[in-house]
């Protein structure tokens, strides 16, 4: 297997051989051979552990062991403690995906705090295969069952080619000792379930399964590559703006497709999305209707679909008892949840624009008020007779639905100054009488 495992580096992970690794290790098998693996091969590694705190006495001898297995190695090693159980009831998860959130958020801060240019997992040919399983199982797109990734941003497994039985043939043959994990025997998880008692009658179906199952991920990342290309293209046609708030796409592209279902899953299926029906039904829906999922939502405004992280829109708790008072006119600047707002006396009135605006000092009333718009809001749009809603002026402006809902609103007394980034009030104009201007600018 060293001869194998020496060849394979070479051919797809030879930058491993010059930079500064660490192996999550956790006393099992698996990790254990690819730590010897690498001390053969004379890698520059230091060996992370995880004790979960989960198997009493048993997780205390895991540590001792990989403590002791550093120093055979002559490698450093890094040990963390989690109350796993704890994580997992005040995040509402399992006890696998605590654990599993636990140990790459150490992994990944460990790594960037030592300057560890990768992190090596023992992931082989059999967990690769129970994953496919997993998520064939569960229902999954094509991405579920391309398998899991040899090297992903900095996390490296060039374990994945091996079977279980060549790691355990060759840590017997070269007398490597590790620990047996007895929570492995447990039909409690889905995994084990599928690895003691599918994969064995697979296996005798076809004792080839590794090697037939390698080809067919082969076949299936080809196939991934087409469909990334293909929506590469949709999205490169669809997508009409983005920014840090808000990605906008043109429906009518969706729709000149064979399958918009198909496009809109794989546009979409990283932000949470799972009513696909619903948001089939958006193509062809009133404008303002939409979608949502825990942390994003996608709007129908006109002729374009509006993906929006739900978290950019303006908390308006946070606004409530946003008061600016005279003294903090006179310091000249308010911090804003939008920017800043800065407040200086002008000598002469300028043109206003959409970010800064000259009104009549002595007309404000304090404390000033910064509050989101609300239905019902009207105000005097400078330069126009009579009154108008600011529902209705931000549709006439054709603001997109991200750019209502954090719209902001300046009042004096509850008559509005200024909408923010809109238009001033005519009852706050300068005119031939007024002593004194202010310039108002937000940046």
């Amino acid at each position: 297997m060293l001869e194998s495992f020496k060849s394979h580096i070479e051919e797809h992970f030879p930058f491993l051989k010059n930079a500064r690794n660490v192996i999550a290790i956790s006393g099992g098998i698996d990790s254990v051979v690819l730590a010897h693996l690498c001390h053969k091969l004379n890698f520059n590694f230091a060996l992370a552990h995880c004790n979960f705190n989960l198997r009493g006495k048993e997780s205390d001898a895991d540590e001792a062991f990989v403590l002791e297995l550093g120093e055979q190695l002559d490698v450093e090693v890094f040990i963390q403690n989690f109350d796993t159980e704890v994580y997992a009831e005040e995040n509402k998860c399992s006890i696998q995906m605590a654990a599993r959130e636990l140990r790459y958020d150490w992994f990944s801060e460990l790594a960037q705090q030592l300057n560890f240019d990768y992190i090596l997992t023992a992931h082989h040919a059999d967990d690769n295969l129970e994953t496919f399983l997993i998520n064939f199982t569960r229902g999954t797109g094509l991405n579920g069952l391309t398998g899991i990734p040899e090297l992903n941003d900095n996390i490296a497994r060039p374990l994945l080619p091996f079977s279980r039985a060549i790691i355990e043939a060759y840590a017997k043959a070269e007398h490597i000792t590790w620990r047996e994990d007895l929570s492995n025997a447990s039909r409690k998880y889905l995994r084990n379930k599928l690895r003691h008692d599918v994969v064995p009658v697979l296996k005798k179906i076809n004792p080839q399964l590794l090697d037939s199952f390698q080809s067919t991920l082969a076949y299936l990342n080809d196939t991934a590559d087409i469909v990334e290309e293909s929506l590469n293209a949709v999205a490169k046609r669809a997508i009409t703006d983005i920014d840090e708030n808000h990605i906008t796409f043109k429906v009518s592209e969706f729709k000149k497709v064979n399958n918009p279902k198909a496009y809109l899953f794989e546009m979409f299926k990283d932000y949470g999305f799972s009513a696909w029906n619903d948001v089939v039904n958006l193509l062809d829906a009133e404008t303002g209707k939409y979608v949502t999922s825990s942390t994003h939502k996608l709007t129908k405004h006109r002729e374009f679909l509006i993906l929006t992280n739900c978290h950019s829109e303006l908390d308006s708790e946070s606004l409530s008892e946003l008061f600016l008072t005279k003294s903090d006119i006179k310091i000249g600047k308010v911090q804003t949840p939008i920017g800043i707002l800065f407040f200086d006396e002008a000598d002469a009135l300028k043109d206003n624009t959409q970010t800064k605006i000259y009104v009549d000092l002595e007309k404000l009333k304090y404390p000033l008020e910064l509050r989101q718009w609300q239905t019902g809001d009207v105000f005097h749009p400078i330069g126009m007779k009579g009154k108008k809603k600011v529902s209705k002026y931000l549709k006439d402006e054709k603001l997109i639905p991200i750019e209502k809902e954090n719209t902001l609103v300046l009042t004096s007394e509850n008559k509005i100054v200024w909408v923010v980034g809109g238009r001033a009030d005519d009852r706050f104009k300068v005119t031939n009488q007024t002593n004194r201007i202010l310039k108002i600018e937000l940046k």
